[in-house]
């Protein structure tokens, strides 16, 4: 088939690639001409695992096609996808601004029948509203479907290749027919294909991130509990994540989420509830405690130094979570801008994130060549970020690097037996406070 997939960034690019790799001729359209000039070059403009030997194998073999002009783009092409940025405003509701600008540009674009697709993330609606601007212009039929994306960032081309489900809101049996038939190569194994009416999939993929920042929230405030009551978050998260009914994922302690999708789609869900005058009040609480939670390390580092002002906090992980060198919405950033504001010196290391933050923060802070050149002189270690390379770090390395053998630790990678023997001040998230 012939794909056209207007934006390109992580949703865009994943699409258009993996699309391509089941042997479909894809074009990928996007207004900023440096990144398509990148693109075009060979060059991967994102950092997600396993997505560059795709990406070059098809752009190779001439499936994969990159183009700032968006008539250009969708020429002949029999799907086109959205896969636009719908970031919040200030109430906390979807900017659909690019969709629309998009939708409506190509009306006076289309010359034959065509399903046009909301990939990107949309409040319920949304549909209808890419219907109309297109209908303005149109001169032939046309379909808009919503077939929401539920890719992990690190694990991205994986979930595409091999998804769980794939949801398709439709009104149109044609519509159905070609998207069933794009999808196919998929679910091969048996995975389904869920055709539903366009609303309930516009708010299937809120649901669903709303829910997983639920339980991740719940989570979080149990650690808290278990850190007065004198518990262990790791005991109880094993005694409920093997009841079936719950399951063993999202339950894992920490500083908080953040990220693209659930900051955002918790509050454009909360926005929507409330223009249909709905008080949907967990999700206005789960954005209280994620907010809070992400700065949970502050007061016992300030507690443990007395003050922050003129003390250097070693940061370990700047990215939201492994596998990415997504910044958006991070933990580490709140606690950097905080650490700031309290008179602290940084320096930070991220396998992946820094050069995004040093985009962000310029010279404030010491960007370090590697795990162990960040604790040069740290009065105290921050992690913030679970990359699989800080799990096992020589500690003897650490230690020695150190003025305070302080581990504040957002992420709970360590146990509590091998601090203790280490000898380190080891806080972790909803376990026994060590002090040495």
């Amino acid at each position: 088939m012939k794909i056209a997939v207007v934006g390109t960034g992580y949703v865009g690019l994943v699409t258009g690639t993996c699309f391509a790799e089941t042997g479909n001729q894809v074009s990928c359209i996007d207004i900023d001409a440096n990144k398509i000039k990148n693109l075009k070059a060979g060059n991967i403009t994102i950092y997600e695992p396993g997505l560059e030997p795709l990406f070059q194998r098809n752009l190779n073999q001439k499936r994969l096609f990159f183009t700032t002009n968006l008539a250009e783009g969708i020429k002949d092409a029999e799907i086109i996808f959205l896969a636009l940025p719908t970031p919040p405003g200030e109430d906390g509701s979807a900017d659909l601004q690019y969709v629309l600008k998009v939708a409506d540009e190509l009306g006076g674009l289309l010359d034959h029948y065509t399903v046009v697709v909301d990939k990107s993330t949309v409040p319920v609606g949304t549909a209808a509203k890419v219907n109309q601007a297109i209908a303005k212009k149109a001169k032939v039929s046309f379909d808009v479907v919503s077939n929401p994306e539920f890719l992990r960032e690190g694990v991205a081309v994986d979930d595409f290749m091999k998804p769980d489900r794939v949801v398709i809101g439709s009104a149109s049996s044609q519509a159905e027919a070609m998207m069933q038939q794009l999808y196919a190569p998929f679910v091969r194994q048996g995975n389904p294909i869920i055709f539903m009416d366009i609303k309930s999939a516009e708010l299937t993929k809120y649901a669903a991130n709303a829910f997983l920042a639920t339980k991740i929230t719940f989570m979080n405030e149990i650690a808290n509990l278990c850190s007065l009551l004198g518990a262990d978050v790791d005991a109880v998260r094993q005694g409920i994540g093997t009841d079936t009914r719950i399951g063993k994922r999202f339950l894992f302690a920490g500083t908080g989420y953040g990220g693209s999708c659930f900051p955002k789609d918790v509050q454009a869900l909360s926005k929507s509830a409330q223009e249909v005058a709905y008080a949907f009040d967990i999700l206005k609480v789960v954005i209280k405690v994620n907010d809070q939670q992400k700065i949970k390390l502050i007061e016992p580092i300030e507690s443990y130094l007395e003050s922050l002002k003129g003390k250097t906090i070693a940061i370990w992980g700047l990215a939201f979570k492994p596998y990415t060198d997504d910044i958006r919405e991070a933990p580490a950033l709140a606690n950097i801008d905080l650490l700031l504001e309290k008179g602290a010196i940084l320096r930070v290391y991220d396998p992946e994130a820094m050069k995004n933050v040093r985009e962000l923060m310029g010279d404030q802070i010491y960007f370090a060549e590697d795990q162990y050149d960040a604790l040069e002189d740290a009065d105290a270690l921050m992690i913030m970020t679970e990359w699989p390379v800080f799990r096992t770090p020589d500690f003897s390395i650490v230690g020695s690097k150190m003025k305070n053998k302080a581990i504040f630790d957002g992420r709970n990678l360590y146990g509590l037996n091998q601090m203790k023997k280490l000898s380190y001040t080891y806080y972790s998230i909803g376990r026994e406070f060590i002090e040495n």
